[in-house]
Order: C-alpha cells, then sequence, then structure tokens
C-alpha cells in the first residue's frame, strides 16, 4: 500500500488515508473511509482541493472486504452485520439468543496478525439488538495471503461464533422444602422471577413439593409431561447430590445424571441430568439471592436448546468452575 495525494474531484472511490477536519477542529471525515461522490461534495464545499489517499498493491484486500469476508464465514445463526467505521464488521444479534464459540479458533485467528475478532462470552446470553462480536481488521488494507489463509480455516473448522436463538423457551420449577414446599415457593418465587428476567424468560409452571424421593418423582412426571425446555428444582436444603432425596427423585423418573459437584456457592453443588432431551437443573440455595451465579451460567445455552455436557460446565466462568 502507498500514499498519494490528488485533487478533491478525482478521489471518488479512494480510501482517505488520513482524517479531514473542519476549521473548527471537528472531524469531518474519519482515515479509513472509502470517499463516495457525496463526500467529494462535502469535501468541495468546504474548501479542500486535494487529499491523502490509500492506493491498495495488487495483493492486498481492502479493510472493509475482509471484515465483512471474515465475518459472513465466520459467524452463523440469528445475527447480522453492520459496517463500522475502520475496518470492522459488527455482528448484532437479531433475536434473543446464546452465544457459542470456538475459542480454539478464535485464537488461531487472532493470532494471524492480520485482523482481530472480540467477542462476548461462551455460553452467554444475547438480547435482540445487542452487539455480541466485532471483527477489525489491519488499517486500510489486508495481505490478500494472509486473508485467504485465515478464510480457508474458518470456513473447514468453523463456525467460529454461533448466535443459538432462544425461541419461546418455557420454564418449568418445582419447590421443595423437607416439610412443605410452598415454603420454598414463598422464600425463593421471587428472586427466581428476578433472575430469570434477566435472560428474558418467566415461569412457565410452577410445583411445589415435600422433599422425599417419592414425592420430587411424582411431581417432575407431571411437570416433564408440557414438554419444558428446562426444568429447575429449587431447594431449600443443600448440597443437590445423587444419593439426597431431590437426586433420588430425579434418577427415580429414569433421568440421565449429566453433571454433579459444580459449585454453585459454599456448600451448594449444582446437579444436571437429562430427561430425554429436557434439562433439569437442581441447585439448592442459589435462589436465596438474585447474585449471579452458576445457574445464571448454565440457563442461556439450556433455554437455546443447546445439550451442555459436564465437560463445558466444568470450564465455565473465569479458569473454569472446578479449578
Amino acid at each position: 500500500m502507498r500514499t498519494e495525494v490528488l485533487e478533491v474531484k478525482s478521489a471518488a472511490g479512494k480510501l482517505l488515508c488520513s482524517p479531514v477536519f473542519y476549521p473548527s477542529g471537528k472531524k469531518l471525515l474519519a482515515k479509513g473511509r472509502l470517499l463516495s461522490e457525496e463526500d467529494i461534495r462535502l469535501l468541495d464545499s468546504e474548501g479542500h482541493q486535494s487529499v491523502a489517499v490509500a492506493v491498495l498493491d495488487e495483493g492486498e484486500v481492502p479493510e472493509e472486504e475482509a471484515a465483512v469476508g471474515i465475518a459472513s464465514q465466520a459467524a452463523c445463526g440469528s445475527m447480522e452485520i453492520r459496517l463500522a467505521a475502520g475496518g470492522r464488521a459488527n455482528l448484532h444479534a437479531t433475536e434473543n439468543c446464546c452465544l457459542l464459540l470456538d475459542e480454539q479458533l478464535l485464537r488461531m485467528v487472532n493470532l494471524s496478525g492480520c485482523l482481530t475478532i472480540a467477542t462476548g462470552e461462551n455460553f452467554s446470553y444475547a438480547e435482540a439488538g445487542s452487539r455480541v462480536a466485532t471483527v477489525k481488521t489491519a488499517p486500510f488494507a489486508v495481505c490478500r495471503a494472509s486473508y485467504e489463509e485465515v478464510l480457508r480455516n474458518v470456513a473447514e473448522q468453523g463456525p467460529l461464533i454461533q448466535a443459538r436463538p432462544m425461541r419461546n423457551p418455557t420454564v418449568g420449577v418445582l419447590y421443595t422444602d423437607p416439610r412443605q414446599g410452598d415454603r420454598a415457593r414463598q422464600l425463593f418465587e421471587g428472586i427466581m422471577r428476578t433472575r430469570l428476567a434477566r435472560i428474558g424468560v418467566s415461569v412457565t409452571y410452577a410445583l411445589t413439593a415435600r422433599e422425599d424421593e417419592a414425592a420430587i418423582a411424582k411431581s417432575l412426571e407431571y411437570l416433564l409431561r408440557a414438554k419444558p425446555t428446562v426444568v429447575l428444582v429449587a431447594s431449600t436444603t443443600a448440597p443437590a447430590g445423587p444419593e439426597d432425596a431431590v437426586g433420588r427423585g430425579i434418577s427415580g423418573i429414569g433421568c440421565r445424571l449429566e453433571s454433579f459437584l459444580a459449585p454453585v456457592e459454599p456448600g451448594n453443588l449444582l446437579l444436571l441430568a437429562y430427561a430425554g432431551d429436557i434439562p433439569v437443573v437442581a441447585a439448592p440455595g442459589c435462589f436465596r439471592s438474585p447474585r449471579p451465579n452458576v445457574v445464571d451460567l448454565v440457563l442461556p445455552p439450556l433455554l437455546a436448546r443447546y445439550p451442555l455436557s459436564a465437560a463445558e460446565i466444568s470450564s465455565l466462568g473465569h479458569g473454569g468452575l472446578l479449578q
């Protein structure tokens, strides 16, 4: 790439190499802008006779083309690309969704040297309209060979980022207490509502049960008949485990235990099981406070109907929950 100074009237279609300012010092046009006929008229009206533009060599790709090309190849799902100044392609969610990342591929791309991709956290909730990622290229132009190598790697190993939609999710809740299920509901219902509202959902079905194996199994079977997207068991006791009343009730109806021992808070552990393809999450104590905990991490992918594995749960959070 080289820099040339051209007359304003012959600079249409060229990349602006440096910013242009009004006499007052306010920015008129930002560097990296592809000059349009309207820009040329604006520059002429402000008295500018020449501008510095970037002229690309044959082996280079314009920054906007490179950013859009990588964004289009790397992303899939409920997202749209919006161009921004400076070789940026922003990805915005088009509906409420869960963000899924291939973190190894992301690191590989970011080590390429020709561009950088910044994203939200893996398995995080993204509200419709929010920005979930940005592709930023080197200024003005990208080496074609490097660009094509990144494009090829992303095509072969991607997608790098997915926006998995949360369409019409339903939540079933079972409140349990050793003496009376209604007590658990009175304690936890408001906090449950607050926690779910953070990811744009609410309780669809709710039951209470005394905390013994038979009562829990019966109530879970009833909830599962409605085919909710996810079932939450809010218990006043701790921990949730395969050998306590909650764990025995869950396994007693044929659920497959996927994960146990992920910490919710001191003394409380998360249990994740699957009744067919419906996740059942037991996390005693996690609804005593609206403070974020592991339940907030697992709910977005589960509500987007993504089957979380034990290995994925163990890697959630900063440095992994179990480290």
